[in-house]
């Protein structure tokens, strides 16, 4: 059996004239079957006429053209509004006339262009109907017809209101999808930068060292084949990273990780450059944001290294809390030349962006004797 909720899940994803029927039928019957009949609008205070074939035709005008209220809400309000006018010159007074502030509150919500062409327009066809009224013995009074006016400005108002509101949400909307995708944009040109820069200048390095050992085959192959090593874990980090710009690859991509700093600083060895790890406690998770987070500092630093310190002694000390992983990063000094820490800073500045959205602290400051420090406190994510 269908359940309320699809039933209600079809019926929202109707065409809109399907789902504006109900009400115009309603106030059809409301009008002109008997058992149903309730007072109706009566402007002008007109003798009351009895109902008969052309009140049909009348009831039809005001109340049928509701049907396209959202679609085509001019024409919607032209049909209503004289339907609405012939039922008040003719005295017929029925329930149909609650058409006509419905349709000014469509028309307001969904009328795109030309609104005050249609305003005053309405509203002089207002000042038209008063005057056919008041010639035909109308005892309403300026006063009167000036209330009725009012209320029917108070629906087109209403109608106004929930377009600007719709408008509104639109924007919002927009505007959290444009700030969504920047974020994004920036989060994978971080990653990028991270791959790359750290991948690169490994394998510069190693060439680099490479070009001296030329009377010792054996260093020599194994410094080619670090050099190798470190352009295929590149190339799988960048596919690992490609994965998220792909929607149609059903592959999640592979999160670098703590539990990979062995290998890291393995590589890192590799090239040449001296580096102790040291480790206290264990990880809560293998790769949890706070531990992918630690890995990224660990990389970054240690590319800083390669640039700017290589050859001198970098320590390595990663350690983890039950709320906190805290990581440092230290030099004990660096080539000369080396004036900055870091190049452009970007690697940095994205590591405390990363490192501040979940909470935590990084600081990278060059050392008094020379070298540099990275210190970074992430917090663990709470357990749910």
């Amino acid at each position: 059996m269908i359940g309320l909720g699809q039933v209600l899940e079809r019926w929202r994803s109707s065409d809109a004239i399907v789902r504006d029927l109900p009400l115009p039928l309603l106030l059809v019957a409301a009008s002109l079957i008997p058992a149903l009949h309730v007072p109706g609008t009566q402007l002008g205070d007109l003798p009351t006429r009895p109902l008969d074939a052309l009140a049909i035709a009348v009831v039809a005008l005001e109340c049928l053209p509701l049907v396209m209220r959202r679609r085509w809400p001019a024409g919607c309000l032209a049909l209503v509004s004289f339907g609405f006018a012939l039922d008040q010159l003719l005295g017929y007074h029925t329930v149909a006339g609650i058409a006509l502030p419905v349709a000014l509150l469509s028309a307001g919500a969904h009328l795109e262009r030309h609104r005050r062409t249609v305003a005053v327009i309405g509203s002089a066809a207002y000042v038209l109907l008063a005057v056919a009224l008041d010639r035909l013995g109308s005892t309403e009074g300026v006063a009167g017809f000036i209330t009725f006016y009012l209320v029917l400005a108070f629906a087109w108002g209403i109608g106004v209101w929930l377009r600007l509101s719709r408008a509104a949400e639109a924007e919002r909307r927009r505007h959290v999808a444009e700030t969504t995708r920047i974020a994004e944009r920036t989060r994978i040109a971080r990653e990028l930068h991270d791959v790359v820069t750290h991948h690169v200048t490994a394998m510069v390095v190693q060439a680099e060292a490479a070009r001296y050992l030329s009377s010792a085959p054996e260093r020599l192959d194994q410094t080619l084949a670090a050099v190798s090593d470190t352009g295929r874990r590149a190339i799988t980090d960048l596919r690992h990273l490609l994965d998220l710009l792909d929607p149609d690859d059903g592959t999640e991509p592979v999160p670098s990780s703590v539990g990979e700093l062995y290998a890291l600083v393995e590589r890192i060895r590799r090239a040449g450059h001296p580096v102790e790890f040291t480790e206290e406690g264990s990880p809560r998770s293998a790769s949890g944001k706070a531990e992918m987070a630690a890995y990224r500092v660990v990389q970054e630093a240690l590319t800083n290294a390669l640039k700017y310190a290589y050859g001198i002694r970098t320590v390595v000390h990663v350690r983890y809390e039950a709320a906190e992983v805290n990581v440092e990063i230290s030099t004990d000094g660096s080539r000369s030349g080396a004036s900055q820490l870091g190049g452009s800073g970007r690697g940095l500045a994205g590591l405390r962006e990363r490192v501040g959205l979940l909470g935590g602290e990084l600081s990278a400051e060059r050392r008094s004797g020379g070298g540099f420090v990275v210190r970074a406190r992430i917090p663990e994510e709470s357990p749910k």
